[in-house]
């Protein structure tokens, strides 16, 4: 942060981070598209244009909505577009829980891109709020 002073509200790191890599919520979107990359390369080839590119794409997207977000340096474009990224984040949970069904991944494997899933869901909820409400 630019100040040096510690800050608490999500609000208030959003808008002094220097960058958008300075975000925890970035940082976990980041470990979130990593995870996801990893689960479908073991996916049947044949999926390559299907679920592993759907899921690859929604999982990239989550962090670049963050990124693009915060360098727009308005508060409303970037409460839309961690609306956007919410969205992927559904996106992304009905792509993993098809994949498991269809038993392209254990469910012991995506429980870690799950988790991520839920603790991104609950961040950037919590940011679009205090965004919102400033």
């Amino acid at each position: 942060m630019s100040s040096g002073i510690p800050t608490t509200t999500a609000e208030s790191v959003a808008r002094t981070a220097q960058s958008y890599r300075d975000l925890l919520v970035w940082q976990k979107g980041i470990s979130l598209a990593k995870s996801v990359y990893s689960i479908t390369a073991s996916f049947p080839s044949e999926e390559k244009f299907g679920l592993i590119s759907q899921m690859r794409r929604a999982a990239v997207s989550v962090p670049s909505n963050i990124a693009e977000g915060q360098a727009r340096h308005t508060t409303g474009e970037f409460v839309l577009f961690i609306s956007h990224a919410e969205g992927s984040l559904a996106e992304l949970d009905t792509q993993l829980v098809l994949a498991v069904e269809l038993r392209f991944v254990s469910h012991r494997d995506a429980e870690i891109s799950a988790g991520l899933i839920a603790e991104l869901r609950r961040m950037l909820n919590s940011l679009r709020r205090k965004l919102a409400n400033s």
